[in-house]
């Protein structure tokens, strides 16, 4: 079996959204699993150092100058089996699963639909010998060339680094104060537009987040005078909130503004469902991972309890700014007829080549066998719907029958974010990763686009009360078939 294939088999989002390693082989599966980890392992692609002592696992955030400590995880002996070995954290759990061959081992953090390759190496990275160094010339080099290793978009966002580099390292001195220092490396990654890059200096309270030129500006503005329209122009008997309020579900009028015989909790025949997702994060107040599935698949039950009386769904993620794609997934497997591909992801792996990329990871919708809704919806999107938005865009591409996109193209950026620590404490971020179509085509840049394109939130609409991309959706789901 071919490594492509091997780590096409590594993922699978079962109907329940709970993820877990298919065992290419479950006897070498279990033996590998009792081998010790300790040790040191270098990641594939994310510019990590693994440290494995006993219980106690160190990451280390490298470059081919820097060596950074980072996360701190402690073995959780009574969740560990022989198929996998849990690690957990403040930010977050690990898992690690047997590899290929006896140096290697599949990495994977509960919120992510992907695993992370690891290899065994014999020694540290040199930079590993030396403390950081907190100067502002050093913090600039660190922030530089991660971004030079590990960012896979220059070409696509037309820059050069090394002229970014030939430009702003004269500006930095050992003088250099704090409030400097955040406007030169913020004026060098604004020019990307990308949202999946931000810089977080805590000790000057600023902060700088990637955007794209919004068609759209006012869309975020206006949120609540947009959520006033939808509530009392398009929704009968309001919504019904789930998952810490993130999703709202409620059913729409025949036509805005008018009345209809049919409630909530139970819907007549013909009704059309309308499903808000706000974000793909923050389902419960309880922040294990599991726990927020748990939530969702809950919600999701009483959603689509009378799913079989609606003719249709509209779902809306026109302001949804991400979250973990694990949930997109999950709320895919409830609308799909048949297993298909969502999507491919592979990642930056050769700090010289910005093209040389790991073998893909297919990740698949199932078919839930829990309550669902399997005929015609339109999915609403904007430059608002952000990555975990996006995913979940990207998700519903193959499902059959087709689901129609109103509204405008998606904000752009897809890879789960690369978060990395200066010396000076800082913290910044960037995406590393590229998904890609069963056909191989990415959306990075300028997003998923719609089937049907129509002007988001226009003031003309918002003084008038009216949503012209919900209206083409209920005019396009009138025409459909029971």
């Amino acid at each position: 079996m071919n490594l492509q294939r091997q780590a096409e088999l590594c993922i699978v989002l079962c109907a329940s959204a709970a993820f877990f390693v298919l065992p290419i082989s479950a006897s070498a599966q279990i033996q590998r699993a009792t081998e010790s980890l300790d040790g040191l392992w270098l990641t594939d692609g994310y510019g990590e150092l693994l440290e494995v002592q006993g219980d106690n696992l160190r990451a280390y955030e490298i470059t081919t100058l820097s060596c950074i400590a980072a996360a701190k995880t402690t073995r959780r002996t009574e969740a560990s089996t022989n198929h996998e070995i849990v690690f957990a954290g403040e930010d977050g759990t690990l898992r690690i699963f047997p590899g290929l061959s006896a140096d290697t081992r599949w990495l994977h953090e509960d919120g992510s639909v992907s695993n992370i390759l690891i290899r065994r190496t014999s020694s540290r990275p040199e930079p590993c010998d030396h403390p950081p160094v907190d100067t502002p010339p050093a913090n600039y080099q660190v922030f530089w060339e991660t971004l030079s290793e590990h960012y896979p978009f220059f070409a696509l966002r037309q820059m050069n680094w090394l002229a970014v580099d030939k430009k702003f390292r004269p500006q930095v001195t050992a003088e250099t104060k704090p409030e400097e220092l955040f406007r030169i490396l913020s004026g060098m990654i604004e020019p990307l537009h990308d949202a999946h890059t931000s810089i977080r200096a805590k000790s000057i309270q600023q902060r700088f987040h990637g955007y794209r030129p919004a068609a759209d500006p006012m869309q975020r503005k206006n949120a609540a005078r947009i959520t006033e329209i939808i509530a009392t122009k398009y929704v009968r008997e309001g919504l019904r909130d789930f998952c810490n309020k993130q999703l709202q579900f409620g059913l729409l009028r025949s036509s805005p503004g008018t009345s209809s015989s049919y409630s909530l909790r139970s819907p007549r025949i013909g009704a059309i469902g309308y499903l808000r997702i706000h974000s793909f994060d923050d389902y419960s107040n309880d922040r294990e991972f599991v726990k927020q599935v748990e939530v969702l698949e809950t919600a999701l039950d009483n959603m689509f309890a009378d799913s079989s009386k609606l003719t249709g769904l509209v779902i809306d993620v026109r302001i949804n700014g991400g979250g973990s794609d694990v949930f997109g997934i999950s709320i895919a497997s409830r609308l799909a007829t048949q297993e298909y591909l969502a999507y491919s992801k592979v990642t930056r792996n050769d700090i010289r080549d910005a093209d040389h990329r790991t073998p893909p990871q297919a990740v698949m919708v199932q078919v839930s066998q829990r309550p669902g809704f399997r005929g015609p919806v339109v999915l609403l999107t904007s430059a608002d719907s952000i990555s975990a938005a996006e995913t979940f865009t990207m998700a519903l591409l193959g499902r059959l029958p087709h689901i129609t996109r109103i509204g405008a193209n998606t904000q752009g950026v897809f890879s789960d974010v690369l978060v990395r620590k200066l010396g000076n404490g800082w913290t910044f971020g960037l995406p590393n990763e590229i998904y890609l179509t069963k056909d191989g085509k990415a959306f990075d840049g300028p997003g998923v686009p719609p089937d049907v394109e129509v002007p988001i939130f226009l003031a003309e609409d918002l003084a008038n009360g009216r949503d012209s991309a919900l209206d083409k959706a209920l005019e396009f789901l009138a025409g459909k078939p029971k």
